[in-house]
């Protein structure tokens, strides 16, 4: 893919602050979603989906939505983006055959005027106003930002044999979700450095890493799940009960 470099400049929203574009990424297979894709799965009734881009649309730390998803599903989101009345999304885009390529496809869509973008799985639909706004925030003082929450579980390291050859400190560990926030002018440099290595990244943030850009972490959410299997659905389900109940 030809990569361009972004003019290091924010544009300004309502509320005085930098406002930044999100490419949101549901180009994936579901294959652990027994053939269902996940990203029209019901929860209470508004697809996961329609949930994450409502998000995005409803945060005015976001200027405009780049969604990435299945080219036969293009159709499909157009009609859900409408019924939703999502109206910040300016694209929708076939993806690629990884992770990576399918952000390198949103990227295309971004404005000439953009220093920084957030990336976001599809499949995150409870992602807070909070925490989006505290990687935009972050984003203003460093080049890679990701949300994360302290690991909760004992970690072991294995070998091939599945042997454990090391406990690592808990408290060090943060398990990372999205929405993940990159200058663009430096991921992009990153990704021409990692060249045909980079779909084996299975974050940006592992992109910026191996480049040797500082990553900063900000407060993410145990309610900010990935929705990969049947029962992430469950929990899904539940965590939006319980928050009609508060």
């Amino acid at each position: 893919m030809e990569l361009t470099e972004c003019k290091l400049q924010f544009s300004i929203c309502e509320s005085s602050k930098a406002a930044v574009p999100v490419i949101i990424v549901a180009a994936g297979s579901s294959s652990r979603m027994n053939g269902t894709d996940k990203q029209l799965l019901l929860l209470d009734g508004i697809p996961v989906i329609a949930r994450t881009l409502m998000a995005f649309e409803n945060n005015p730390l976001i200027s405009d939505i780049i969604l990435v998803t299945k080219a036969d599903n293009i159709p499909k989101m157009q009609l859900l983006a409408e019924k939703f009345a999502i109206r910040k999304l300016t694209d929708i885009v076939g993806g690629g055959n990884s992770r990576e390529e399918s952000v390198l496809c949103g990227l295309k869509r971004v404005g000439e005027h953009c220093d920084a973008v957030l990336i976001h799985d599809g499949a995150r639909p409870l992602v807070s106003g909070t925490v989006i706004s505290g990687v935009v925030s972050a984003l203003e003082k460093f080049p890679a930002v990701t949300c994360a929450v302290p690991v909760k579980d004992t970690i072991k390291r294995v070998d091939g044999d599945k042997t454990v050859i090391e406990t690592p400190n808990r408290s060090s560990l943060y398990a990372v979700q999205t929405p993940q926030g990159v200058h663009v002018k430096y991921y992009l440099s990153a990704v021409k450095e990692a060249g045909n290595s980079i779909s084996g990244f299975t974050d940006d943030m592992s992109v910026m890493e191996a480049a040797g850009y500082p990553v900063r972490i900000t407060e993410g959410s145990y309610k900010n799940i990935k929705i990969t299997t049947p029962e992430d659905i469950i929990l899904a389900q539940y965590i939006l009960g319980s928050e009609t109940e508060e």
